[in-house]
């Protein structure tokens, strides 16, 4: 099939009746779970899994995909009005969203990240559209080693690239690896770690481990703390909404550079949006002749920013769709309901489930559509919700939590992991240890395991013949690289701030 006939029919999956009501479900509860500070999109999507196991596939990757971009679309937002980013990705935002909103212009500062957020999603999605075929047409040449050598790559650069410590994210990271040994060896049929625990045989759930690091500790964290001052922002009409031509001059060649590193970094395994919109941020104060302005309520920095967070969260289904390699935690979600729901992402893919590849790529199209015409009419009712008292939203919160982890199996034991994996969940938060890489090692530990045990068959034990192999040589070079990157990037830091690069 042409490009043009592919997307007709992932038009026609993602403009039907199911489609658009998953869509749009998606896109308003992610930008709800954007716009409230405290909930998490990482959280909402492991309470949401057990209900995509009783539909389609195609609408519950439609579902869960619009909760993750509409969140990064409504993120900014309490950004702007109370100095509290609704998502991490939108911490940048606050910088100069906030100061604007004191000048009296938080309704432009809104009316602009919404459409640097659509100008960014537009750009992210057709470098999806046209790089994931001809990116899965290379990967069929891939055999175990060239995987193995990239997986250790996604998981290297989630360490090394993360923000803060990387001692501690290499930490997270290995836990995660050593949780996904629990359960049946699929080689030898040896149980290991299982305790006799016929739950267990099958590997630790994904969604009571998920539930309990993202869910629990927002509640836990935020229990005694104080409900929202409801922003002093006075009537925010469409008229006031408006900007200035001065702004949108300023503004186009900063989205057009955020949406470009958004997409590098988005593609990037072990990156993603946090990085891309930090790096957005860097760029334009660079570039931008006084950059002191920044900091201040400089339009550069909400535009570049919010561009790349959103091009940054379509691109990063790439590396999910066509290699089977997700980017971030979150992604390691979505990877974790398609093989639940047996579908097995990779690059036959789009060849084999067409329905499916171009269904979720035009509902993207679909859904950031929805959010740019619903989100800037909505607005005062998503400043409204902010003023929900805390006290009522994380009981709530709880009760889902719970339905939702014993609706799978509906086994007590269960329950009694989200409980174990809550406790964990606080104790890293109190030890300054991020849970997302933690998911990420659950899952691409089991996949690490079984291409390296493949390589030692293909290759006879003799690891270095994976020299022999140029992709799996070129992906092993670039785990090496990234290690030199970590490892030189503090010095280099030092030497900028003492002028010289310190020996």
């Amino acid at each position: 099939m042409t490009v043009f006939e592919s997307l007709a029919l992932g038009l026609s999956v993602a403009l039907s009746a199911e489609g658009l009501l998953y869509c749009l479900a998606g896109v308003l509860l992610g930008t709800f779970v954007g716009v409230l500070p405290g909930l998490g999109v990482m959280a909402t999507l492991a309470i949401l899994i057990p209900i995509t196991f009783h539909v389609d596939t195609v609408h519950a990757l439609i579902l869960l995909s619009g909760i993750y971009y509409g969140a990064a679309f409504g993120g900014s937002t309490a950004s702007i009005l109370l100095n509290l980013p609704g998502t991490a990705n939108t911490a940048i935002t606050c910088l100069d969203g906030y100061p604007m909103a004191r000048q009296g212009r938080a309704g432009v500062a809104l009316f602009m990240t919404a459409l640097a957020s659509f100008v960014g999603s537009i750009i992210g999605l057709t470098i999806l559209i046209v790089s994931s075929p001809l990116l899965a047409k290379i990967a069929l040449n891939f055999g175990s080693p060239e995987y193995f050598s990239l997986m250790l790559l996604g998981l290297l650069a989630a360490g090394m690239l993360a923000q803060g410590s990387h001692a501690r994210a290499v930490a997270s990271i290995l836990l995660g690896l050593l949780l996904g040994i629990v359960g049946t060896d699929i080689s030898t049929g040896v149980q290991r770690f299982t305790f006799g625990v016929p739950e267990l045989y099958a590997g630790l759930p994904l969604v009571a481990i998920s539930l309990g690091l993202f869910g629990l500790p927002e509640v836990i964290a935020n229990a005694g703390r104080p409900d929202n001052t409801p922003p002093q922002t006075g009537a925010i009409t469409l008229r006031s909404m408006l900007p200035r031509k001065e702004d949108l001059r300023r503004a186009r060649p900063a989205m057009l550079r955020g949406s470009g590193i958004g997409a590098f970094f988005g593609a990037l395994p072990g990156t993603g949006s946090l990085i891309a919109a930090f790096a957005s941020y860097v760029v334009e104060k660079k570039v931008y002749p006084t950059p002191e302005i920044f900091g201040k309520g400089a339009i550069e920095g909400i535009a570049g920013p919010e561009s790349a967070n959103n091009a940054a969260t379509q691109t990063a289904f790439i590396p999910t769709l066509t290699l089977g390699v997700p980017g971030d935690a979150i992604m390691a979600m979505m990877l974790g309901v398609m093989l639940i729901h047996g579908v097995a992402p990779g690059p036959r893919l789009i060849t084999e489930q067409p329905e499916l590849f171009w269904g979720l790529a035009a509902s993207f199209f679909v859904g950031n559509l929805l959010l740019m015409i619903l989100n800037v009419p909505l607005i005062g009712i998503w400043i409204r919700i902010l003023r929900i008292p805390y006290h009522l939203l994380f009981p709530a919160i709880v009760v889902f939590i719970c339905l939702g982890v014993y609706s799978v199996n509906y086994a007590v034991a269960d329950l009694l992991l989200v409980m174990l994996f809550g406790a964990l969940g606080y104790a890293m938060t109190l030890l300054r240890l991020e849970p997302a890489p933690l998911i990420l090692g659950l899952v691409l530990g089991p996949m690490i395991e079984d291409n390296f045990r493949r390589t030692l068959l293909i290759l006879r034990g003799d690891l270095g013949a994976i020299a022999d192999r140029p992709l799996s040589l070129f992906f092993l070079g670039c785990c090496f690289f990234v290690v030199l990157y970590s490892l030189a990037r503090p010095r280099f830091r030092r030497g900028r701030g003492t002028g010289k690069l310190r020996t």
